[in-house]
């Protein structure tokens, strides 16, 4: 018998029953849809991510100080630990393929003006590279210099939804504010940058490192050791290789803080090992979104499985007079398996279109990214056809064994 043959015969059986057909293909409609969504929205999500990471600065080595390796109870021996405010003016001067270096200390405070009062402010202590290095832009007014930081200048910048929350629609800059007990003055207002990473970076203060050395975070042990940094950041030129500078970094640390690469009281990461630890976490929350969604396919197959056996039953007779006017077994088993196959690729176009209408819709109404990924069409729609091939052999077969005598005798 001929495809084509095949084709028409089996399209004919399912257009006799429109409903019932639309209805088998319902269950393949959803899985098919569902798969095609719920990966979308779980890229969207790891490429929002993504871009939120690089919007602070590209090309960024994170130095955190590692206090379960000789940091703080070291304070008082001959070793060194954890990191100083040293640490960044070393880096920036010994180590070649730097562009930029800034660092964090930072604190919370309530912080006073204009008759508001607004208690657990984060208070960040840094330098005059931190808007160039983390990729941050003053709207208004203007950042600290180096001055400022050599003379502990009593300056503050403000992040914009703070310096809504106290001065309303007011020009902040020239006022004054009081960040616990210590009077500052306004000398610029960040750009809006949102949260990322669950730190909003507009509720925040930005100071002169050296004002917050002197008067929220001040140490015993920073005449001994120096002061001591929270993070710092190193922003690597594009030409140079990020793994040369890291090394370099690594050397320069061992060295002054007297220790060595086995038991190190530094971790240096990286924006790649960030987004990675990201990928994993969404990687395996878009698979278990995927084979759950991959259920629906499953209970599609069956019902497709269901709805050919009732045909296998109904057309018993059918069967029957083929088989006497010369159709073979085989030529059986193709059309009763064409017939579920046509069932589950129709289904698998038509969830293709949901599928895609859905995610788009999704994100333009719940205002999350979502991002369509091919690999996810092809294997939702060869998900489908396979699952039309595997629950339809079965009833594909048991009409190719039926005894035609007994089949014509059918009522």
């Amino acid at each position: 018998m001929k495809l084509s043959e095949v084709i028409k015969i089996s399209w004919e059986a399912i257009a006799k029953n429109k409903i019932r057909s639309l209805l088998t293909m319902l269950g393949i409609i959803i899985g098919v849809a569902a798969v095609i969504i719920m990966i979308s929205i779980s890229a969207g999500t790891e490429a929002t991510i993504n871009d939120q990471i690089t919007s602070l600065g590209t090309n960024l080595i994170f130095i955190t100080p590692n206090f379960g390796r000789g940091g703080r109870e070291s304070f008082t021996s001959n070793n060194r630990g954890g990191l100083v405010f040293n640490d960044a003016y070393a880096i920036a001067q010994q180590v070649p393929g730097v562009s930029g270096v800034t660092v964090e200390q930072g604190s919370t405070q309530t912080v006073k003006a204009n008759g508001v009062t607004l208690t657990g402010i984060s208070i960040l202590g840094t330098t005059t590279d931190f808007p160039t290095v983390r990729s941050l832009a003053v709207a208004n007014g203007t950042y600290f210099d180096q001055n400022a930081v050599n003379l502990k200048q009593k300056v503050v910048i403000l992040g914009s939804s703070l310096a809504e929350q106290l001065f309303g629609t007011a020009d902040p800059v020239g006022q004054y504010v009081y960040i616990g007990n210590t009077q500052l003055a306004v000398i610029g207002v960040m750009a809006p940058k949102g949260a990322v990473g669950g730190v909003d970076y507009d509720a925040r203060a930005y100071l002169p490192i050296t004002v917050v050395f002197q008067k929220f975070t001040p140490s015993e042990f920073a005449r001994f050791r120096g002061n001591e940094v929270r993070l710092i950041y190193v922003k690597v030129d594009d030409k140079a290789k990020l793994n040369d500078v890291i090394l370099q970094i690594q050397l320069l640390l061992y060295k002054r803080h007297n220790v060595t690469s086995s038991n190190p009281d530094f971790s240096i990461t990286t924006q790649d090992d960030i987004i990675t630890t990201q990928e994993s976490t969404t990687a395996a929350f878009r698979n278990l979104l995927a084979w759950v969604a991959g259920v629906s396919l499953i209970v599609g197959g069956i019902g497709i499985m269901n709805i050919m056996l009732v045909s296998v039953t109904e057309r018993t007779r059918e069967i029957g007079i083929r088989q006497s006017v010369g159709a073979t077994a085989e030529d059986i088993r193709i059309q009763f398996l064409m017939e579920a196959l046509l069932l589950s690729i129709f289904g698998g176009l038509i969830g293709l279109v949901v599928g895609l209408g859905g995610s788009v819709l999704f994100g333009s109404l719940s205002g999350m990214r979502t991002v369509i990924v091919p690999s996810s069409v092809l294997l939702a729609f060869g998900s489908a056809a396979v699952v039309g091939v595997f629950f339809g052999y079965y009833p594909a077969d048991r009409a190719a064994q039926l005894d035609p005598i007994e089949a014509l005798r059918y009522e």
